[in-house]
């Protein structure tokens, strides 16, 4: 399975669970197939929402409810199953050991779960204003450094395994383990880190804090003055940050 959503579908996120099932409780259905005016995307993504709302589904039971042919129930399940989407969930005891094969029951895996809209940076962004109407100032900031220890320690493992490494190599690894998706280009003068991805964006958007003990950090792990250029959080598409070269690197050059 290739695991990731196939280009140009998704499940409808704008819509809760609840309002998944409106085209369950239809008590009239027309049969379509492949060649129905809907298209094969909109098929797939009610069959999808259907799974989503019911839990686990079968085929024969989607094909009733949804007024598909079977034959295109299962081949847009066999779809979504090799996206990575919904899987298969195991027979039950007491399915395994009745007469003939169990009916397979379809589920939504958390490559599909992760497709809907998920609140975690709502939550966060919520937690944060709680903890600065209690603690102040000084809780973000213990928080942010809490949130980067990682990355702290994940840098200076690189550079035990590796005394060889350089430091800014070992910072852009150990930011894309932590999943900022990082590299360092050379510059004249200096180098470039940039960072594709912000796992924290929607929460520093409104904490720019977040992003300034990031860039202390990235100081303190060079032992290097460095300029922010841009950050994902204020709208740039990648995050930049000017490290200038360093006098002992000077020398050597």
């Amino acid at each position: 399975m290739s695991g990731s959503p196939r280009a140009g579908w998704s499940p409808d996120i704008r819509h809760s669970t609840l309002a998944l099932t409106h085209d369950l409780r239809k008590n009239s259905v027309v049969k379509y197939d492949d060649a129905g005016t809907r298209g094969d995307e909109s098929t797939r993504r009610r069959i999808f929402n259907a799974i989503m709302a019911q839990g686990t589904a079968t085929a024969a039971r989607l094909a009733s409810q949804l007024g598909i042919t079977p034959a295109a129930v299962r081949r847009h399940l066999e779809a979504l199953e090799d996206d990575g989407l919904i899987t298969v969930q195991p027979p039950r005891r007491h399915q395994a050991a009745g007469r003939g094969r169990p009916a397979k029951l379809f589920q939504i895996t958390d490559t599909g779960r992760d497709q809907f809209h998920q609140a975690y940076g709502e939550l966060a962004a919520q937690a944060i204003a709680q903890l600065l109407a209690t603690v102040g100032p000084d809780g973000l900031d213990a928080l942010a450094k809490a949130h980067f220890g990682p990355i702290q320690q994940q840098f200076d493992a690189v550079r035990a395994s590796n005394p060889s490494e350089t430091a800014t190599d070992a910072l852009a690894q150990a930011l894309d383990d932590g999943g900022y998706v990082a590299e360092i280009s050379q510059l004249t003068g200096g180098e470039q880190l940039c960072q594709h991805h912000c796992p924290v964006a929607d929460v520093a958007r409104q904490y720019p804090e977040l992003c300034e003990v990031e860039t202390r950090l990235i100081a303190t792990l060079l032992d290097s003055h460095v300029q922010r250029l841009a950050t994902i959080a204020h709208g740039d598409g990648v995050c930049t940050t000017n490290i200038p070269m360093r006098p002992k690197e000077r020398i050597a050059a």
